[in-house]
Parts: structure tokens; sequence; C-alpha cells
């Protein structure tokens, strides 16, 4: 059986990344389709893969800003030809399941979210977004083109599988489609228990405006209670100009410097509506609670007052309070870790393959 592999764009290494790291091991001779690929990801984390990307490769500047190009891209997935797989998986949170397959090839697609951009998001990433004021008074115009797009395009995977019973339901919400729900893969071997009590609080990710870093930065700045953030982005000069003393940016960390960060804390402190949240289950397989905003992926994740504990509303107030009842608890390291280690990756790939033959006539 012949298989593809398809990717919206590897320009960085994040949770999609990771499902795709999982699905090379399941299929170790499939190639890699992208838009556009930086080319050192490549070396580090799919060597020797082959990689066939979209015109997009070579227009100068795509590949650092590739959001710049959203509206080639519908039609840059469109040009690859997978006329001679007999399955072709597209690991998407945009375009990938938007390439055109065959009657005979089946085509299914692992869905990180419906394109957010492009739905319930589209107001927001307008808002938030560094575009000129007048570019943002024409993004309008291109979304219901995209939108159109993204909705013709979400029809043509023959079956979806879904990183969470969140994104589930979006599907059915915006694509009319099913989905069946295979969490993403957890490295949890990558990091070990620690019982330590911990010194500081963490936040860990890329500094993102939706991310809500600016909610920890303006709760310890107030509750004067030591945190490290982990990660960089965007979003870093805003936010260090809003941080009081107590607050530390510690930028990217490798693998090895922030599995000690997670052994070192008192908990990760995670405020944002992710569509699942692989850092929540890190922190766990170090044994350390969670204390997350509850929506999105973090109620498939956070148990309460027993791997974590949740705040209702995004606000200061709400992230302070959950913060002063969590120096009241206890936890047990060990229970956590055991919860995360459900999460883990032989798991995902035993489930990814039992889907697959279970939906592959």
């Amino acid at each position: 059986m012949k298989v593809a592999l398809v990717h919206d764009y590897l320009t960085q290494y994040g949770g999609a990344e990771r499902v795709l790291e999982a699905l090379c091991e399941i299929f170790p001779k499939a190639p890699i389709y992208t838009l556009i690929y930086d080319k050192k990801l490549i070396d580090r984390k799919f060597p020797k893969r082959k990689i066939y990307s979209s015109f997009l490769q070579k227009v100068p500047f795509a590949k650092k800003h590739h959001r710049s190009f959203l509206v080639l891209m519908p039609f840059a997935i469109e040009q690859f030809d997978l006329s001679g797989y007999d399955l072709v998986i597209s690991d998407s949170a945009s375009y990938a399941k938007g390439v055109i397959t065959t009657p005979n090839t089946k085509h299914i697609c692992y869905c990180h979210t419906p394109t957010r951009y492009a739905w319930d998001d589209s107001h927001k990433y307008i808002r938030d977004f560094p575009f000129p004021e007048f570019v943002k008074k024409l993004i309008p115009y291109f979304m219901t083109y995209i939108r159109t797009w993204d909705f013709q395009a979400s029809q043509r995977p023959d079956f979806y599988i879904a990183n969470s019973n969140f994104v589930a339901k979006r599907i059915k919400k915006y694509y009319k489609k099913k989905a069946v729900v295979v969490h993403p893969p957890v490295d949890i071997d990558k990091f070990s228990l620690s019982s330590e009590k911990g010194e500081y609080f963490l936040m860990v990710g890329r500094l993102l405006s939706y991310k809500r870093f600016d909610l920890g930065v303006l709760a310890f700045s107030e509750l004067g209670l030591p945190l490290k953030i982990v990660g960089d982005g965007p979003e870093r000069k805003k936010l260090q100009k809003i941080a009081s003393k107590n607050i530390e940016f510690l930028g990217a960390l490798n693998d090895k410097e922030l599995k000690k960060c997670y052994q070192k804390a008192k908990a990760l402190i995670f405020p944002q509506e992710e569509d699942f949240g692989i850092v929540p289950l890190e922190a766990m397989a170090c044994g350390k609670p969670v204390l997350a905003y509850k929506k999105g992926g973090a109620k498939e994740t956070v148990i309460e007052d027993i791997t974590g504990m949740f705040f209702e509303k995004q606000t200061t107030k709400d992230l302070i309070d959950v913060v002063n009842r969590f120096e009241n608890k206890k936890f047990d390291p060990k229970k956590i870790r055991q919860h995360a280690e459900k999460f883990n990756k032989s798991i995902f790939k035993e489930k990814i393959i039992k889907t697959i033959n279970e939906n592959r006539i």
C-alpha cells in the first residue's frame, strides 16, 4: 500500500508537527507533501524523509511570513498530484485537508481544528494581527473566499479523526462531518516524575496573543509570587513591559532544560483556550498540577482536584483566585503522572493504526 502524508506547512515545531512525527514512525516510507518548509526543521526533525513542497517554497518571504500568502494557499494545495497513492493522510489545521485525490484513494484527515481564522476566530484574527489598517479593511472580502473554499475542501476527506472532543464538535458544526477522537501524542518518556515541592509557577508556549500570557503576567505582578515563562514569540516585548520583577522570561529552551523547569515548578499556569494542549500533559508527566482555564482541550486532560484546578473566566481576578486556592491544596505527583501516561505516543500510534484499519476500505 502506497501512503502519502500531507501537512499544512513545516515552518515551526508544535503539536501538529509531533503528530506528523508519529505518523512518520507508523509509515516510514511515506513522503510528506507540504506548502512550505524550513530546511533546518526538516534536517532536525524529519531527516532522510522525501519532502514535496508547493510553488510557495520559492516565493520570497513566504517561509517567514506565510500568513501574508493565505489567499494563494488553496490554489497551492490543490496542485499536488496524489494519484499514485492508495492512502493519503492529511495532518491539518487549515489547508492540507484540501488536497485532491482520486476515487480509488482513501483520504483520512487528522484534524487539529477547522481553520480558526475562517470561522469562530475570524474577527479576532483580523483585530489582533499586525496588518496596516487599510489591509485590515480588505481582509473580510478575502475571508469570504477562504471560508467558502474551506468548507468545500472539508468535504474531500473520506473520514475525519479529531484531536479532541472539543474539535470534533467544531468539525460537526462547520464541516457537517462526524469525527472519531484520537488525542495527540505526548512523549511522556522524555519527562520524569518529580516530588519536589516547587519554587515557582510556570507558563510554557509560544508567546502569542490568544495564549493569554498577559493574564499570567498581570496576575502574578499583583500576587508578587515567582513566575517563570518559557517560550518566545511576537508578544514577548509587550509582556516584558508590563511584567514586575518577580516574573522571569527564559526564552526558548531545549528538552532537557524544559524538563528541569517543569520539575522545579509548583504548578503550570494554562490560561488559554486550546483545541487540545500538549503542555499541560508534559507538566503532569513530571507530577505537576495544572491551573487551567475551563474551556477547550484542557477539560479533557485536567481532572479537578486530582491533576489540577480550573478557573471559569479569562480574567486576572479569576486566575488570582485559583492560585490562592491552590496554595492550600495537596496533590499526589504519582497520580498526576499516571494520568499523563494515558496520552503516551505509543498509545496514540496504536489507536491511529486501529482507526485507519477500520476505515481504510
